[in-house]
């Protein structure tokens, strides 16, 4: 039984979950791209390909992941895992994703490449299911690494084939995603996911910044709890450095020296009260 996961923490969960149920054992693997955000045509074509690790390159710049992009090779992982595959034919596959857009879009990226493999590919999707948390209260987690292990247990009965159907059908939609190459993607719902222009979240980093200089990590953070469409700290910083580009914000120190040496205000010519206007949207789904 080999696991798929779309993020490090949900590794930790698993394996401890794991250790309470030998019957799960089995290699996990992470896809380490996220998928929800940056360039996605011809993402299976080699041209493709490096456009999207061009434009990686770029967001990593300055912030404290920079060796990230030496260690994410996804093709090279799902080219290991068809080996294995091939290698043994009582192999099977188990995807886990829960309720966001980073572990949908992976799933859509990773499928088409399982097909031959029909009937031996399982999915675990949470969607929209209550979990017990630490305190004995139900909530409904949104990642696979909030859920207690003893509660991914129960999670393993909703294990089921990916259908032919699905095999079909779900591809195609991801065909859309890369032909429209949005710069952002969103979960609407189940597994719709739809595009958003890069300055989505603009509007959420003006107001979070004032006159007054404010550290970088400080205004990450705070974007971080208010979010109502979470997205990493990464994609945050480079929309940051963007707006500065534009004249909107004023953001000082060295970048050269990382994240932490940067603040930033609201440019001296910047009116708050065309937050809305300048931004262009509101953060809605």
């Amino acid at each position: 039984m080999i696991h798929i996961v779309f993020q490090t923490a949900d590794i930790n969960t698993l394996q401890k979950a794991f250790d309470l149920d030998g019957k799960l054992q089995g290699e996990i693997i992470e896809i380490k791209d996220e998928f929800a955000v940056g360039p996605l045509a011809d993402i299976y074509e080699t041209e493709g390909y490096q456009q999207r690790r061009d434009w990686w390159k770029e967001v990593l710049e300055f912030s404290p992941y920079t060796d990230a992009l030496g260690l994410v090779d996804d093709k090279l992982i799902v080219h290991s895992l068809l080996r294995k595959l091939d290698g043994d034919i009582t192999e099977t596959v188990w995807i886990w994703m829960a309720q966001n857009a980073h572990d949908v879009c992976g799933y859509y990226w990773l499928m088409p490449q399982l097909k031959a493999y029909q009937g031996r590919v399982f999915v675990l999707y949470l969607n929209n299911l209550p979990f017990i948390n630490e305190k004995g209260g139900i909530f409904y987690p949104t990642n696979i690494f909030e859920i207690l292990p003893k509660e991914i247990l129960k999670a393993k009965r909703l294990a089921r084939p990916i259908t032919l159907s699905e095999f079909e059908i779900d591809p195609d939609e991801f065909k859309k995603l890369c032909a429209e190459n949005a710069m952002l993607r969103i979960l609407e719902g189940g597994k719709k996911i739809s595009g958003r222009d890069a300055a989505y979240y603009d509007n959420d980093i003006m107001q979070a910044i004032t006159n007054e200089p404010q550290k970088l990590s400080k205004i990450v953070a705070t974007l971080g709890g208010k979010l109502k469409v979470r997205t990493g700290d990464v994609f945050l910083v480079w929309r940051i450095r963007q707006l500065a580009a534009a004249g909107k914000l004023d953001a000082t120190g060295d970048w050269g020296k990382g994240w932490k040496e940067i603040s930033v205000k609201l440019a001296a010519s910047f009116d708050r009260s065309d937050v809305h206007r300048q931004t262009g949207q509101k953060n809605t789904p």
